[in-house]
């Protein structure tokens, strides 16, 4: 395709920058970043479009999943330093070797998830060591036997169900500012002039 405009930024252009707020992704929310270097016209690259220390503002998922490494991020606006704010409708954001998504710190929670497995088994066997073996000469539970039994199964159930929740808890994932990175342009952008 032809260039619209001497002030354009062609797709596959990227605009490096560097994270100001931190991203977790328990919840997902809002951030910010800095372009960290001038990006000048995809034809001569010359004209200046974008100054470094221009501000862009996006978001992130927090839906992650278990194994997941990377957490998806989108830009929607630049806002430049004359206050002009031109939307990105939401570009992705890729780490510095182009790579899609940011990936910083990870959180797989494995002291939660087999900590509690731990612990259960432990107490599971302290109550199954309580319970009396059974005699080949009783015949009949006392009511204390019959009781711990009754512990000892519903307690297995619920040591089931908590290691299983604890399971499917999913990573948590952490961006920390100063996080450098690349917004990749998926379409042009026709600026209406040259910044001054």
């Amino acid at each position: 395709m032809p260039q619209q405009s001497l002030y354009e930024l062609k797709r596959g252009s990227v605009i490096p920058a560097t994270l100001i707020t931190g991203i977790n992704s328990d919840l997902p929310g809002r951030i910010t970043a800095q372009v960290s270097q001038n990006v000048y016209d995809s034809a001569t690259g010359h004209r200046l479009l974008i100054p470094q220390g221009t501000k862009l503002f996006g978001r992130y998922d927090s839906k992650v999943s278990f194994g997941q490494s990377r957490v998806l991020v989108v830009w929607s606006d630049i806002i430049f330093p004359n206050g002009f704010t031109l939307q990105l409708g939401g570009m992705a954001g890729t780490d510095a070797e182009g790579y899609g998504g940011f990936y910083d710190k990870v959180n797989n929670h494995y002291l939660k998830t087999f900590g509690s497995a731990v612990m259960i088994a432990l107490i599971g066997t302290g109550i199954d060591m309580a319970v009396p073996q059974r005699s080949t000469l009783a015949t009949q539970d006392t009511a204390s036997d019959a009781a711990r039994r009754n512990f000892t199964e519903t307690f297995g159930r619920a040591a089931d169900r908590t290691i299983q929740r604890n399971m499917d808890v999913q990573p948590t994932l952490q961006i920390r500012p100063g996080y450098k990175f690349n917004v990749l342009v998926d379409q042009d952008i026709i600026f209406p002039g040259q910044y001054n």
